[in-house]
């Protein structure tokens, strides 16, 4: 079977084991498919050269887990501006840290369990990393709306900039 074969199967094998969790990470020899099965959720960076060519296992797995890192840390730092504006409010801190280990207990083991039909093999790393990045992009974009509620919203409980 030639290399972007291979590829294409690898891929698709990622899109049914985790669907919604495809990555950005898709070889640029897959521009049909690329374009079908890039997740919806915008990149902080776009991926590297030899991400965008990507077509062996362990680079696939390198290169999901950078882009869960770069999620992660824009979630820290989304983190940090909401406690920053919870300001003196040790309730609301308290509750938001609790939250936020909680959503983190979460997303990790549905991550273990979304990759467990590649466990034991060379796909794992990446499939569970590509879930880790899925879920950590949707928390950001829930914890961004905490950051534009209107002036007298009752359901937010971020305070907006003053």
């Amino acid at each position: 079977m030639p290399t972007a074969g291979l590829s294409l199967l690898l891929v698709v094998a990622v899109a049914v084991v985790v669907p919604a969790v495809v990555p950005a990470v898709v070889p640029a020899a897959l521009p049909a498919t690329a374009g079908v099965l890039a997740p919806s959720a915008a990149r902080a960076e776009a991926p590297d050269e030899a991400c965008r060519d990507a077509v062996d296992q362990a680079t696939l797995s390198a290169c999901a887990q950078q882009a869960y890192e770069v999620s992660a840390k824009a979630l820290d730092r989304l983190y940090s501006e909401i406690e920053q504006r919870l300001g003196q409010d040790a309730q609301a801190e308290q509750l938001f840290a609790k939250a936020q280990q909680s959503w983190a207990a979460f997303r990790d083991a549905e991550c273990t369990f979304a990759a467990s039909a590649t466990s034991g093999g060379s796909a794992f790393p990446m499939v569970q990393a590509l879930c880790l990045d899925d879920l950590t992009q949707r928390r950001i974009e829930h914890l961004q709306q905490y950051l534009v509620c209107p002036e007298g919203d009752l359901g937010c409980p971020v305070p907006s900039r003053h």
